[in-house]
């Protein structure tokens, strides 16, 4: 690879992490508005709301919404990351793997991916744009790996 290409992918990587992090949130928040507001098709698609309490979709309704707002706005990204990513196992392995063995065939294909979405924001943290930056200040990012490291001069 160029070094040009290298060192522009280095430079938009935070950027295009928090994009990822911002249509991951805005999707997962949509699900839970859906269930329990009854908009965008309402609750799986059927129209209405889920009642309120039920467990345990109505409490899922409640994270997909909480946690997604979080998730989309950079605010306590990892740890809503990590309840999201947890909730979606969860539902995939209640709800979806009984079924059949592959997500396909099970209808668990948006629970496996939204799983695997969060978890690697949960990892990957919230890039660039998130508003914990603005409350809590810009953290320093971590050292890079020894192999990448300048040789020191001394």
């Amino acid at each position: 690879m160029s070094a040009s290409l290298d060192s522009f992918l280095q430079r938009a990587t935070p950027h295009v992490l928090a994009l990822f992090r911002v249509v991951i949130g805005l999707l997962f928040a949509c699900h839970g508005a859906s269930s329990l507001f009854g908009v965008l098709g309402g609750a799986m698609g059927q129209g209405g709301t889920l009642p309120t309490g039920s467990w345990p979709g109505w409490y899922a309704a409640v994270i997909q919404l909480a946690g997604g707002l979080l998730v989309m706005l950079g605010l306590g990204t990892r740890p809503a990351a990590l309840l999201s990513s947890g909730s979606m196992a969860y539902a995939y392995f209640s709800t979806h793997q009984g079924t059949a063995l592959w997500p396909i065939q099970n209808g668990g294909e948006a629970s496996v991916m939204f799983c695997w979405a969060f978890l690697l924001v949960f990892f990957t943290g919230p890039g660039s744009w998130a508003l914990d930056r603005v409350f809590f200040g810009a953290r320093t990012e971590p050292a890079a790996p020894a192999a990448q490291q300048e040789p020191s001069a001394a």
